[in-house]
């Protein structure tokens, strides 16, 4: 029986060689997994998941395996921060597609309710219209529903303007030849036609009067001032809303402070270590995030009970070492990297802080 199990399938391919190169350590060491948990100081359980490929190791296990196994621990060290930064990635898709999800199943849920209410609301529609115009929506011309048919039609209502009553023509009543006068066509009809469209033209502008008036009268004597200060209040131009963070970070400068680095997201690609100290046995870092503008202390290589801790201005956050050899502190809002110091203080005493890069 092989003594490795095969790696999950989702791996992403640069923490998928990483492993690999964990278990060949492990192979060429000899040790087995209880071994490497006792001498690493790292339990069996961890171990498993490590080379299993479902946990990421912590920095200080794979300084003290490559101890333990004689290899160059700067090598090591270098895959795994391209491990780390694919691990990242990794949960960051993971959490993208367990919203995208979500989202889906939402729209879903909406748009049943929408289609299922359709039909209420446009009977509603249908019966507040007929109730505003008069139009009957009892039944169609064929008797039955309009909801069931072709909507009604609303009669179109026709306005009426007012005729300047015609003046008789001048000149005699009757024809040369005693009877009437022509109604049909002539110069009588002419006359009459353009009398209309004077009619209609005159009708035209006793409206327009009439509209200019009822503006003014609504408008009061500041109307124009106040449609200058209308016009004058410049609109809001598209495209200004604030920048977004990143797809993954959860809080950005002093809504930072206090928070867990990994659980908001500002671990992994979106941070750096811009300062570093050993104190003692331990390996103590600066860690600064620009996405999330905050930076927190982490210690490696470090010892039960070690304390490492972050200050920037008035502003401190501590951890303590309790398992894994390693610990880090909430983050602190910062506005560069160089605001920020790293201290710790370790259980036998020796302290030291970070000096920037």
């Amino acid at each position: 029986m092989p003594r490795w199990k095969a790696l999950p399938e989702e791996l992403d391919p640069q923490m998928r060689e990483f492993v690999g190169q964990l278990r060949r350590l492990v192979d060429r060491s000899g040790m087995s997994l209880a071994a490497v948990a006792d001498r690493t100081g790292y339990s069996r359980t961890s171990w498993e998941r490590y080379l299993g490929g479902r946990l990421l190791p912590p920095r200080g296990a794979i300084v003290a395996l490559a101890e333990v196994t004689g290899t160059q621990q700067h090598h090591l060290t270098t895959m795994w921060e391209l491990a780390e930064r694919a691990w990242s990635r990794s949960e960051m898709r993971h959490d993208m597609t367990m919203e995208a999800i979500r989202i889906s199943q939402a729209r879903a849920a909406l748009g049943e309710a929408g289609v299922a209410a359709a039909p209420v609301a446009s009977r509603r529609a249908a019966r507040s219209a007929g109730a505003g115009t008069g139009v009957s929506t009892a039944a169609g011309p064929g008797g039955g529903g309009w909801d069931a048919g072709r909507p009604p039609s609303v009669p179109v209502q026709r306005g009426t303007v007012p005729r300047i009553p015609q003046q008789p023509r001048p000149g005699p009543a009757t024809g040369p030849d005693g009877g009437g006068l022509r109604t049909d066509g002539g110069d009588g009809g002419r006359q009459g036609s353009g009398r209309r469209r004077v009619t209609v033209v005159l009708a035209g502008l006793v409206g327009a009067l009439l509209l200019i008036a009822g503006a003014v009268l609504l408008t009061g004597p500041g109307g124009d001032d106040d449609a200058g200060a209308v016009a004058a209040t410049p609109s809001a131009e598209p495209g200004t809303s604030a920048p977004q963070a990143p797809a993954g970070v959860g809080c950005s400068g002093a809504d930072c402070t206090g928070q867990d680095p990994e659980t908001m997201g500002c671990g992994g690609q979106f941070a750096d270590t811009v300062a570093r100290a050993a104190v003692g046995g331990g390996l103590v870092e600066v860690r600064y995030s620009e996405a999330c503008g905050a930076a927190w202390a982490r210690i490696t290589q470090a010892s039960l009970g070690d304390i490492v801790q972050i200050t920037s201005g008035t502003s401190e956050q501590d951890g303590t070492v309790y398992a894994d050899a390693e610990a880090y502190t909430p983050m602190v809002a910062v506005e560069k990297a160089s605001d920020v110091e790293a201290c710790a203080t370790l259980a036998s005493g020796t302290t030291g802080c970070t000096t920037p890069e």
